[in-house]
């Protein structure tokens, strides 16, 4: 019984763990963070966008992290290392996190949503489902799913190939809920290969990819990433606009006073 409460003690404190780091080092792009006992101590991988953020002048950064996990959560002489990660548009964690500071940035959520999406794809998933939820629009909750791609739902091919994480972030209408799910072509079981695309699409990929390195190059935090960016998302046609003038349209032909002829 007791090696059972350990285990849900440690999944606990991983937990509150991940939840730290994803605030404390936001800039450096944080995805998610792997945690092993070992005899000489507790090894600690974080996998980040821009580990020099994490490592900080002279490894001030490294240190300060060190004892702020052995100090607040108990961990035995951790040792931390900083693993970076190759395509950060893959990871459902740091899209979440992208996504959730457009949105407290006053970014409208499908426009927000639509961005997203779309640099999950430009960055060769096989496919992407993301589902945004609370006060969207008004006092009532809502929900609204997008998809993009092929994306296995359930069985062994979704545990295998699909990855996904869920964030919060507080607006002013609202507390809102973030899904992400993304399907990587690297594990795809090879009977499920897809079939090469055209000289042309393969081309604009490229240059998306291009602009979108260029565009990541300039920017020294996820902060000013974010900033860069949101001139871009305000380009994409969300059709919310539309939406709202023929709400606003049925609603006054409803309330429209009728004369009644006697």
């Amino acid at each position: 019984m007791s090696s059972v409460k350990n285990v849900i003690k440690d999944n606990y404190n991983a937990m509150l763990i991940n939840d730290f780091l994803r605030e404390k080092i936001k800039d450096a792009g944080f995805s998610n963070v792997e945690i092993s006992k070992n005899p000489t101590g507790t090894r600690v991988t974080l996998y980040v966008t821009r580990p020099g953020i994490v490592i900080g002048r002279k490894g001030t950064g490294i240190k300060e992290l060190t004892d702020l996990l052995e100090k607040k959560f108990g961990l035995k002489n951790p040792q931390v290392a900083v693993e970076e990660i190759q395509k950060p548009e893959l990871s459902p964690n740091v899209m979440c996190n992208r996504m959730a500071s457009h949105l407290e940035r006053g970014t409208a959520f499908r426009r927000a949503t639509m961005w997203t999406m779309q640099q999950i794809m430009e960055n060769g998933a096989m496919g992407t489902q993301i589902t945004i939820s609370g006060k969207l629009r008004g006092d009532r909750s809502a929900f609204e799913k997008h998809s993009a791609g092929i994306l296995p739902r359930a069985g062994h091919h979704a545990d295998v190939v699909v990855s996904e994480d869920i964030v919060h972030v507080e607006t002013a209408m609202g507390l809102i809920g973030i899904r992400i799910r993304i399907a990587r072509k690297e594990k795809l079981i090879p009977e499920f290969e897809l079939k090469g695309k055209s000289k042309e699409m393969k081309e604009k990929e490229a240059q998306v990819k291009q602009e979108a390195a260029e565009l990541a190059a300039k920017a020294k935090t996820e902060s000013e990433l974010i900033e860069q960016e949101a001139p871009e998302i305000n380009k994409i046609d969300s059709m919310e606009e539309e939406e709202e003038e023929l709400k606003s349209v049925s609603y006054t032909h409803l309330t429209l006073p009728t004369i009644l002829l006697v």
